[in-house]
């Protein structure tokens, strides 16, 4: 049997997942990370996109906006403003939310509102990782 790594995903709402895992692949700043068992420690910020993690033949996906992600110890930890599993999301209304967003943007930038335009970019990307981990592409 090959060797697992502890995966936990807390928001503030408290713990989402707590599960020994394969593999974790993750959204960071700096670029799609992946993440076996004995991996070296390190920190990295998390950017809004989707999380696999995959446990023998099973692979998962969750939908993580925004927060910090810590390795150490054979453990990966992921604290993150919000977490929704692929199979929990509601297609019709992510893309609704992805084609509000979609105005939204557009108005902003017609009016040259900073403020406005970073909102909509923000709730763009959540709908459009909401697709991603659904399965429906975005």
């Amino acid at each position: 049997m090959a060797e697992t790594i502890k995966l936990e995903v807390v928001t503030p709402n408290g713990a989402v997942l707590s599960e020994d895992v394969d593999i974790v692949t993750a959204p960071g700043y700096g670029g799609e990370f992946g993440v076996l068992a004995n991996h070296a420690p390190f920190l990295s910020t998390i950017k809004i996109g989707v999380m696999t993690y995959k446990k023998g033949t099973q692979a998962e996906q969750v939908m993580i906006s925004g927060g910090f992600c810590k390795v150490s110890d054979n453990q990966i930890t992921f604290l993150v403003e919000s977490a929704e599993f692929g199979h929990e999301i509601d297609v019709n209304r992510a893309l609704l939310a992805k084609e509000r967003a979609e105005k939204r943007l557009a108005a902003a930038r017609q009016q040259q509102e900073k403020i406005n335009q970073v909102r909509a970019e923000a709730a763009l990307q959540r709908a459009m990782a909401r697709l991603r981990a659904a399965g429906n592409g975005a």
